[in-house]
């Protein structure tokens, strides 16, 4: 159970509970306030998620990391939980195939641009970023211009 020091937190996507635990903070990005930070005693919210890198800091010291496609994020004092359209955690994403969607995208864009190819983009860049794989091939986890 959480208490005043922690925070209850909850990752569901439709197929399944990705992560259920105990964390100091969790950090994510959302649609309209870019990236923010949630700890224990937050004030009630509700956000729309982006396509993103999502850090959950956990009592432990470690830190689980996800690429999240998308969804909500509902918070409450004690708990913060993500309901999102697609997510991985960072063990589970396959870095050379992210990279390889990331050049196909980056290579799209060199033509048009479209929502799609800027979707993907974004998706692949957070995937990288979940799973430590930007290396020089990246940046930031934000929108491409």
């Amino acid at each position: 159970m959480a208490d005043n020091k922690s925070l209850r937190v909850e990752v569901v996507s439709p197929e399944r509970v990705l992560f259920s635990g105990e964390a100091r903070q969790v950090i994510t990005r959302t649609l309209q306030g870019g990236e923010i930070a949630f700890l224990p005693g937050h004030t009630t919210f509700l956000g729309a998620l982006v396509e993103n890198h999502t850090r959950i800091y956990l009592t432990d010291g470690k830190v689980q990391d996800l690429a999240v496609h998308g969804g909500f994020v509902d918070v409450a004092p004690d708990h913060v939980t993500i309901l999102s359209d697609s997510a991985e955690l960072a063990e589970s994403i396959d870095v050379a195939r992210a990279r390889a969607a990331q050049e196909r995208a980056q290579t799209a864009m060199r033509g048009e641009h479209d929502a799609t190819v800027e979707a993907d983009l974004r998706r692949a860049h957070a995937r990288l970023a979940a799973a430590g794989g930007m290396g020089n091939a990246g940046g930031s986890t934000g929108s491409a211009h």
